[in-house]
C-alpha cells in the first residue's frame, strides 16, 4: 500500500515541477528575457502548453475571470500540497 502513495507522491512532485516550470517559463517570456522564436524555447513552450492547458481550464471554469493574472496555477499547486499533506498524515 505504501508503494502506491510513493508513486502518488511521485505524480504529484511531477505536476508540481511542471506547474512551477510553467509559470517561470511564462514570466520570462512575458518580461522578454526569453524569446518565442528560439527554437528550443518555442518546443518548451509548446510542450508545456500542451501538457498543462487541459488542466488549467478545467480549474479555471470554477475561478472567477482575473484580468491579466492567471489563478490556476497557485489553485493546483495549493491542491497538490493539501493532498500531499492528507496522504503524508494518514496514511504514513
Amino acid at each position: 500500500m505504501t508503494s502506491l502513495f510513493q508513486i502518488l507522491s511521485a505524480i504529484l512532485n511531477i505536476f508540481s515541477f511542471l506547474i512551477i516550470f510553467d509559470v517561470i517559463l511564462s514570466f520570462l517570456i512575458q518580461f522578454g528575457v526569453l524569446d518565442k522564436r528560439n527554437q528550443i524555447v518555442s518546443q518548451l513552450w509548446i510542450s508545456i502548453r500542451n501538457i498543462m492547458e487541459p488542466i488549467y481550464s478545467r480549474v479555471r471554469s470554477f475561478l472567477p475571470n482575473t484580468i491579466g493574472f492567471d489563478l490556476a496555477p497557485a489553485l493546483l499547486l495549493f491542491v497538490i500540497f493539501a493532498v500531499r499533506v492528507i496522504i503524508s498524515n494518514n496514511f504514513y
